[in-house]
């Protein structure tokens, strides 16, 4: 088992075509959450039911989410990123 150096490096999942980074600000319950998105809009996204009781999100997590087509206001959340795997966004700049 070598240690190639990289500092623990991983390769994170990036948005796709829809997607926008998020942070969690505030639980509204009944599966929905209050995200302030990279793009600089507040909106009201939705925990789908694959993530239910498998990933807790939580206040201040940093989310991936897709917004709605139809109503801008609203989006789904796509992956939840680890604290460590947050911190390594934003040592690269991809964050605030």
């Amino acid at each position: 088992m070598s240690d190639d150096g990289d500092g623990g490096r991983k390769n994170l999942r990036m948005p796709e075509d829809d997607e926008v980074f998020a942070t969690v600000t505030d639980m509204l319950g009944a599966n929905r959450v209050k995200v302030r998105c990279a793009d600089g809009t507040e909106r009201t996204a939705r925990i789908p039911g694959k993530m239910q009781k498998r990933i807790w999100i939580r206040e201040d997590d940093v989310v991936l989410v897709e917004p709605w087509d139809w109503q801008d206001e609203k989006a789904d959340i796509t992956w939840r990123y680890e604290k460590s795997e947050a911190d390594q966004l934003r040592e690269e700049g991809h964050i605030q």
